[in-house]
């Protein structure tokens, strides 16, 4: 009998169990290994707390850079704004004319030009809203602005790289519903790593690395959390990051652009359900860390991407409830990464939560 693709055998005396046994996992978008120790998550935890995030946030708040027409620290006032709101950053970690670097003297001591633009984009107008409160309709208006920036930057920019960093644990300093867009003269190391070994799948099994993989999970549903005609969402079998997702589309798409009306819509509701799961784990605003990858634009955008595959990942910290986080250290800065409890565990229990949200719940018993 074949072992399952976590590793499972029959229980008995010397059989391995992937929920009990340590071992390691092979991630091969990244091209390295995650060591999965399930029985740790057991261990009494006398470490840091964290603090929940805030659930009395003010609708609007003149003092919220991000709010309508509140005043940004470069003293320029926001429009009164409706829907989405995309402005450049005020602090921008690229800037499009930056000088170039001089020649090194020595291969130990290089430097690149790096350039580029960076914007931020809000995605409601009220501060106590985040995507799994707002409406379909809205959070489609958020897909269709995070789409026509990436055609807007990418007709130039190699890359664009949309991420989301959501709650104070996170590093986001403004409780506002926003992300940011970073647009780079240069492939970063992920988008590199990530297209090098998308490559090489193709070439070698004649397949897109994460296409496959999506058809492999659709089937396996073990680590399965949500799916509808379009989109499924996964614990991925490497994951290193407790409740780590990625977001899938079902046919081949090479970028976030390419996605036709209906995708675009199942789009907003697998998102929407995803992230109601995420706040119901632990009821609280769930704090994460999620971007988009697809395709390199620019000059890319005249080759053959076709082993790229579109897919978006999510990063939450917290492992054992809203206070306890899991920290990326020691072993993990030092040697590789490692988790305490198995993909399939985190897939299952965020798989049972439900998909209404625990605020809307608490409104309807009220």
């Amino acid at each position: 009998m074949e072992p399952s693709p976590a590793g499972e055998e029959e229980e008995g005396a010397g059989r391995f169990r992937a929920s009990e046994h340590q071992h390691a996992r092979y991630n091969p978008l990244r091209d390295d290994w995650v060591l999965v120790s399930a029985h740790r998550v057991k261990r009494p935890w006398q470490g840091q707390l964290e603090k929940p995030p805030p659930e009395d946030v003010p609708r609007w708040d003149p003092n919220n850079p991000l709010c309508p027409g509140a005043t940004r620290a470069n003293g320029k006032v926001n429009p009164q704004y409706e829907g989405t709101f995309v402005f450049p950053n005020d602090f921008p970690a690229l800037q499009p004319d930056a000088p170039e670097p001089g020649d090194s003297d020595h291969p130990l001591f290089r430097a690149a030009a790096a350039r580029g633009v960076c914007k931020v984009m809000c995605f409601h107008p009220w501060s106590d809203l985040t995507l799994p409160l707002m409406s379909l309709a809205e959070i489609r208006a958020v897909i269709d602005a995070w789409a026509e920036l990436a055609v807007e930057l990418g007709a130039s920019y190699p890359w664009v790289q949309i991420f989301e960093n959501k709650g104070a644990m996170m590093g986001c300093s403004n409780p506002h519903p926003h992300c940011q867009v970073w647009a780079s003269s240069f492939l970063p190391n992920e988008a590199r790593l990530e297209d090098r070994t998308q490559r090489q799948y193709l070439s070698q099994h004649g397949v897109p690395m994460l296409l496959e993989y999506a058809e492999q999970e659709a089937r396996r549903k073990e680590r399965l959390v949500v799916e509808n005609a379009d989109w499924l969402v996964v614990v991925p079998y490497w994951a290193t990051w407790p409740y780590q997702t990625l977001l899938l589309p079902r046919r081949h798409v090479c970028r976030l652009q390419d996605l036709h009306e209906g995708e675009r819509d199942s789009l907003a509701s697998i998102m929407q359900r995803l992230l109601i799961k995420y706040d119901n784990l632990f009821e609280v605003s769930f704090p994460y860390s999620m971007g988009w990858h697809g395709a390199p634009t620019g000059p890319y955008l005249e080759e053959d991407c076709g082993h790229w595959q579109l897919h978006a990942h999510y990063y939450p910290p917290l492992l054992r409830s809203a206070t306890v986080r899991k920290f990326m250290v020691g072993y993990e800065m030092l040697a590789q990464a490692q988790r305490d409890l198995t993909p399939e565990q985190a897939a299952e229990r965020l798989r049972s939560l439900p998909e209404v949200h625990y605020k809307q719940r608490a409104k309807e018993m009220s």
